[in-house]
């Protein structure tokens, strides 16, 4: 190693450590999990996907904690129902009779 590349990591800045950073105790390995990523992706892509066909027909797709609800424009759910799953949503979403 030369001499200028010394001098310059001794210059007086602020000083760098690298580590890696560790899990804390009881946590799970800092390796991704991809299929979980994935499923969580296709999941919310899929939401996004049936948010738009409500939409074309003049719905709100709505998620809350209990599932998910297709909103009308008197702001009501469809059926009376707050707890769908995106499943249940899609056939809905198929039917050719769905209130609006």
């Amino acid at each position: 190693m030369d001499p200028v590349s010394r001098e310059r990591r001794d210059e007086g800045g602020i000083p760098r450590v690298r580590r890696e950073i560790t899990a804390p105790p009881g946590a799970t390995a800092r390796e991704e999990r991809w299929p979980g990523a994935n499923d969580a992706k296709a999941e919310k892509l899929r939401g996004r996907s049936l948010q738009r066909r409500a939409g074309a027909q003049g719905l709100q797709l709505r998620h809350s904690e209990y599932g998910y609800a297709l909103i009308n424009s008197a702001r009501e759910p469809v059926a009376d129902r707050s707890d769908m799953t995106l499943d249940e949503v899609e056939s809905w979403l198929d039917r050719p009779d769905v209130p609006a």
